[in-house]
């Protein structure tokens, strides 16, 4: 009986669901039908809602059919289909919050019926209160009486209201922490005045210095009272992520230095090193493509730093361990490190000592000792004990001056009485000698002769009919008056060729004008013809025109906005 009991005042408050809906007999279900169908054809009258309105019979089921959630009374409706009125809710404004503290009115001095046996609080019993249960109440002592509570006051947020993080904060609440810390940093100036005057009293300080601490700026003075007080306290700090030393009165914090560039900000250009946002790390150089050597900047790249110390050494050890594995030694760089390192070492041994003695067999048997036992050419190139001095303007005042280095070439060696190299005169893309203009190399030297002629060879070809008559003429001349005669001939050669082609061009031309003439005519003909008479592909050709065909069609092709068209038949 209790449970049937519950069952009925839970289904009256409307906390449990609604009835499921009963199923229908298939008897039942044709019933429903057929009216419908009778509704539809207009022999039933028709459905009326709760407003006493017809319902279309014609109106589709998923329409007319209420939701589970609008209407449990399952009646025939079109309510849920019809524009439903908005209320506007009315939300509590922006400066509303719940009230803090006690309010500022006499607190009683006796227990009052109904309140807190505890505190003596009227808002509130003992079982909601928050003091620490006293060893007496405030009902059987009467004393120690807690002020009441604020009334608190429900408020209705909207959906921005519950998500603002600073809802309900006072500015005013900052204002008290300021004035809290000032008073602490006026009483800390006082307290440090009133030590400094006890020590000028007692004579412990002389009295410029009195005067000039006096004089001193008031924040000066503030971070060494800071610092004495982190020497009283040095020994309490235990603070991960900071390291304290109280005789240096250094503070080390294990944090990013803030004037330190960021990796990505090093070279702003897109095509620079990649750096990867994820895990921070920019591994190539971001100076790579400026140049600079990676010892002189500040930061190379991650790869860089990675590949110092051991860690070169690290991985020749795992290159070695892969190569003997593969020679069929059973060694592993983290199974057996010890075993590895030590035949590491051996195989170093083995393998210095293999080059020293390849090296003592070459030099044995091709000898050559005497070069390896020569100093480096950086010993032979460096100073020496000669004494020399020079001048301001750097002439060799004492000693002798340091001998240039020369080349394995002759130097300063002239032929056929030249003065000059080869190569140290240029003129029209020729090299030649400086001292005659000559531009055959091996050539006798003519002087100034040789410049007067023109810059050419000293080997000059003169006519012994008209040596006399004719200016001679230099090589270099008689091979340009050659490359213009071939040029010559061959320019005749090409026009002679064009002209010949040309004239295969219009012979060609003509012949497919003709032949064009005969395919309008035959075209002509045969359109004449009944196209149910006419023979199977008569007017289709396979193989590809000329371009002389095409020609010949183009100028022989009939243009209807040619205003000169009606007289071309004439």
């Amino acid at each position: 009986m209790p449970q049937e009991g519950g069952e009925n005042e839970l289904n009256q408050s409307g906390i449990v669901g609604l009835e499921e809906p009963k199923k229908m007999t298939r008897e039942d279900w044709r019933k429903k039908k057929e009216l419908e169908e009778q509704r539809k054809l207009g022999n039933a009258p028709a459905e009326v809602d709760e407003e006493g309105k017809d319902i279309n019979p014609h109106i589709p089921q998923y329409i007319s059919s209420v939701p589970w959630y609008i209407d449990p009374s399952k009646r025939p409706t079109l309510k849920h289909q019809r524009p439903q009125s908005e209320k506007e809710e009315e939300f509590s404004s922006i400066g509303e919050w719940y009230k803090r503290g006690v309010p500022e009115t006499s607190v009683s001095t006796k227990f009052r019926k109904g309140a807190c046996e505890n505190c003596g609080a009227m808002t509130h019993k003992k079982k909601d209160c928050f003091e620490r249960p006293r060893k007496v109440g405030a009902r059987f002592t009467g004393t120690g009486i807690a002020p009441d509570e604020q009334e608190q006051i429900t408020l209705k947020l909207d959906y921005d209201g519950k998500r603002d993080r600073w809802n309900g904060y006072d500015p005013d609440d900052h204002m008290r922490i300021v004035e809290e810390y000032a008073k602490v940093d006026l009483a800390k100036r006082t307290l440090k005045a009133q030590r400094l005057q006890e020590e000028l009293a007692s004579g412990k300080l002389e009295q410029v210095s009195s005067h000039r601490h006096l004089e001193d700026d008031e924040q000066d003075r503030e971070p060494n009272s800071e610092d004495e007080d982190e020497d009283k306290y040095a020994d309490d700090i235990d603070m991960p992520g900071q390291n304290f030393d109280s005789k240096r009165r250094i503070t080390v914090r294990n944090l990013r230095i803030r004037e330190d560039i960021a990796k990505y900000l090093r070279n702003l250009d897109p095509n620079s090193a990649y750096y990867d946002p994820k895990t921070r790390a920019m591994r190539e150089n971001p100076y790579s493509n400026t140049g600079k050597i990676p010892e002189e900047v500040g930061y190379a790249g991650d790869n860089f730093a990675r590949y110092t110390g051991d860690t070169i050494t690290m991985a020749q050890t795992q290159l070695f361990a892969w190569e003997a594995y593969e020679k069929g030694s059973e060694v592993h760089l983290q199974a057996d490190p010890t075993k590895l390192e030590l035949l590491h070492q051996s195989f170093k041994v083995k393998k210095e000592n293999f080059k020293d003695m390849q090296k003592a067999s070459i030099l044995e048997k091709y000898g050559g000792q005497e070069h390896l036992d020569a100093p480096p050419r950086e010993l032979l190139l460096a100073q020496t004990e000669d004494y020399v001095e020079y001048s301001r303007h750097g002439a060799v005042l004492k000693g002798q001056e340091k001998a240039v280095a020369r080349s394995k070439y002759e130097e300063d060696v002239f032929n056929n009485n030249h003065s000059s190299i080869w190569g140290s005169y240029w003129k029209e893309g020729l090299w030649g000698y400086k001292c005659c203009h000559s531009l055959v190399k091996l050539s006798y030297c003519t002087g100034d002769a040789g410049k007067k002629i023109g810059g050419s060879s000293s080997c000059v070809v003169f006519d012994e009919d008209h040596e006399e008559e004719e200016e001679p003429k230099t090589l270099l001349q008689m091979h340009q008056d050659k490359m213009k005669e071939k040029k010559k001939k061959k320019d005749k050669k090409q026009k002679k060729k064009e002209s010949d082609s040309s004239d295969d061009e219009h012979e060609k031309l003509k012949k497919a004008l003709t032949a064009e003439d005969q395919r309008l005519k035959h075209v002509a003909e045969i359109m004449q013809i009944d196209e149910r008479k006419r023979p199977y592909n008569s007017l289709k050709e396979v193989r590809e025109p000329t371009e002389e065909e095409m020609e010949a069609f183009r100028m022989k092709r009939s243009r209807p906005d040619d205003p000169m068209a009606s007289f071309l038949g004439q």
